[in-house]
């Protein structure tokens, strides 16, 4: 259900970008439409780094913990 939330965020987040980058909003349509956007962000924003802490947890190995950079295509097995 989070996921879902996250993915209507940013779906909300990306139309209030394309609005604004059309310039068709008035001076006070687009202070609001700002004001939204930062708060859309934050929320992605937290719950991006919600995710990268139950990331790190899963990587726990003992009492270290093994950081590694993401890479596109990684299978996940930890190797690198």
């Amino acid at each position: 259900m989070a996921e879902k939330k996250f993915e209507k965020a940013l779906e909300q987040l990306e139309e209030i970008v394309r609005k604004m980058e059309e310039g068709d909003l008035t001076l006070d349509e687009s202070l609001k439409a700002f004001e939204e956007g930062i708060k859309l962000s934050r929320f992605c924003s937290d719950k991006l780094d919600e995710a990268e802490r139950k990331v790190e947890i899963l990587l726990r190995e003992g009492d270290a913990l093994k950081i590694r950079p993401f890479e596109e295509g990684d299978g996940g097995s930890g190797e690198p």
